[in-house]
């Protein structure tokens, strides 16, 4: 997707009208720090990721008993 210098003048004149020229700095910096953050957490992430570190799902039911138990006293707290 190439952006031409029309379609860049136009997308900033829309910005202009929608925020004005006194806030305009700010939303740019605002922006600008947001882009900051971003990239700064992709460099930071692994970049790659085993199935050995893949969090390994629960085979058994253990505490689903449980779990019934403490949902039918939380309808009737003073049935014990």
């Amino acid at each position: 997707m190439n952006l031409g210098t029309t379609e860049l003048i136009i997308i900033l004149v829309i910005i202009l009208i929608v925020f004005g020229a006194g806030r305009l700095p700010q939303v740019m910096e605002s922006l600008g720090s947001g882009v900051k953050k971003f990239r700064q957490a992709q460099k930071d992430e692994p970049k790659d990721v085993s199935d050995d570190e893949a969090p390994k799902a629960i085979d058994s039911q253990e505490g689903v008993e449980d779990a019934h138990v403490v949902k039918d006293e939380q309808k009737d707290p003073t049935k014990r």
